[in-house]
């Protein structure tokens, strides 16, 4: 089970922040050897969701914007397999009606990740496409 905390970026202290983003370079730029720069501007308009077990490591995080839309979802390797994708997403999605009630939520996912995406209630917006060498589609889920 993960303790769940989402804060902006001001509000993180430094070693949460060094974490959440030697995550996603460990897992994006590392592991699905996209080169890129991910620290990319949208951190400082964003809600930082970090899922932490009971040790405080962090296992899962999605980074939430304004729109809303949903990105930079990763778990650490060491948590794959046991559902924390799907509680990350459940709680990004709770977090989002809270902060922008009423409104639809959008994400750009990995195309082999659509079904997935598409049992949380998204439905693709776009044709797939390259993104950094990976397949992307956009999907939309609609207000509940």
């Amino acid at each position: 089970m993960l303790h769940w905390s989402c804060s902006r970026l001001e509000a993180l202290p430094a070693r949460s922040l060094y974490e959440l983003l030697k995550l996603r370079s460990e897992v994006f730029v590392i592991e699905q050897q996209c080169i890129y720069l991910d620290p990319d501007g949208a951190d400082l308009e964003a809600w930082h969701l970090q899922g932490r077990d009971e040790a405080g490591l962090l296992q899962a995080y999605a980074r939430l914007l304004p729109g809303p839309r949903i990105g930079r979802v990763v778990t650490a390797p060491s948590a794959r397999g046991a559902g924390q994708g799907r509680a990350l997403m459940q709680q990004a999605l709770l977090e989002c009606a809270q902060r922008w009630p009423g409104q639809p939520i959008e994400l750009s996912a990995q195309a082999h990740l659509q079904r997935f995406y598409a049992s949380l209630g998204f439905a693709p917006t776009s044709p797939i496409y390259d993104e950094d060498g990976i397949a992307h589609i956009d999907m939309r889920k609609p207000p509940a």
